[in-house]
């Protein structure tokens, strides 16, 4: 296993560590390095920081953080907060035509609960509501690989009603070319990642090299398809093959566009947004923010050297 490797999976590690995620989450350092990767704990941080994009050509979607929820109340409280995220979004016209829209994670709105499937899939079904009547959709953001198949199926329910409701694949499961087959129709609105959780070689490539390649294959199988594929790597080289891919597709610009993490070479998203091409910024915002920053450092290094400088430079 190679260095970048080993690293990806003690962090992933980390981000399952109740202990762990204690200390960090009490010190004053963690909360300051986070800034950068976390716009804030409240509605009104998400729509700040999607207005400030909106201002330079860049659009957002938002993520009210936490997973795994294991009370009805917590998965009505997410519910909540995307119905008021989503009004404060249109009343500062900032959703209108999509510029901004919403992520959900279907654990968080009650997948694991008695009954979870109806449960979340109502919760995910009254945000799909609230984002229409704001003029914009939201996307099912894709968790562990033991959620796949009922996440799909939640997808292809909140379709019937709602056809611009997007889904997300990861490329290191097994599994995602088919996927990809299977959904790139028209209209379907297909966010593709890396993929950002701990799972056993049985169901997902290992090694960063495959991963990459996986990547691409899936990628080509998207832009030669009907739908609207979604590219989230902040990879060079990838964003440089899915420009490549687009333009043998014959792709405009409209028909496809980037998205990156809110923190992550930002002067790479605007340099993007200014030549024309769509650029979506993944905005996430709330208080469980922990699990999230350990992925993040997973998937890029360099995101580990930025944290620690962080530590050395205010601890």
């Amino acid at each position: 296993m190679e260095a970048s490797d080993l690293l990806r999976t003690s962090l992933l590690q980390l981000a399952k560590m109740h202990r762990v995620r204690d200390v960090v989450e009490r010190a004053p350092v963690s909360r300051a390095v986070v800034r950068r990767f976390v716009a804030g704990s409240a509605v009104a941080d998400a729509v700040r920081v999607a207005g400030e994009l909106a201002a330079v050509g860049r659009s957002s979607t938002i993520d009210y953080l936490g997973e795994d929820t294991t009370q009805l109340d917590q998965a009505r409280h997410t519910r909540d907060t995307y119905l008021t995220l989503l009004r404060e979004l249109s009343a500062r016209g900032l959703s209108h035509g999509g510029k901004a829209e919403v992520s959900v994670k279907l654990t968080a709105l009650g997948l694991h609960l008695p009954d979870g499937p109806a449960v979340a899939l109502g919760h995910a079904r009254e945000i799909a509501q609230a984002a229409v009547n704001a003029g914009t959709t939201l996307t099912v953001d894709m968790e562990d690989h033991t959620t796949t198949d009922s996440t799909l199926r939640i997808v292809a329910q909140l379709r019937e009603d709602f056809p611009s409701v997007g889904a997300v694949l990861q490329a290191y499961l097994h599994r995602t070319e088919a996927d990809c087959r299977e959904l790139a129709n028209a209209g379907s609105r297909i966010r593709l990642c890396k993929g950002a959780y701990q799972e056993p070689e049985t169901v997902a490539y290992q090694d960063g090299a495959e991963v990459d390649r996986a990547y691409v294959r899936c990628l080509k199988i998207l832009m030669a398809g009907d739908g609207y594929p979604m590219v989230a790597s902040h990879d060079p080289r990838l964003v440089e093959i899915a420009a490549a891919l687009a333009g043998r597709a014959g792709r405009e610009p409209k028909t496809f566009e980037y998205q990156m993490l809110y923190g992550i070479r930002p002067d790479e998203q605007q340099r993007i947004a200014d030549r024309g091409d769509q650029m979506r910024v993944y905005i996430p915002f709330g208080e469980e923010w922990y699990g999230y920053l350990m992925r993040r450092m997973a998937e890029r290094p360099a995101n580990v050297a930025f944290f620690l400088r962080g530590v050395a430079t205010k601890g």
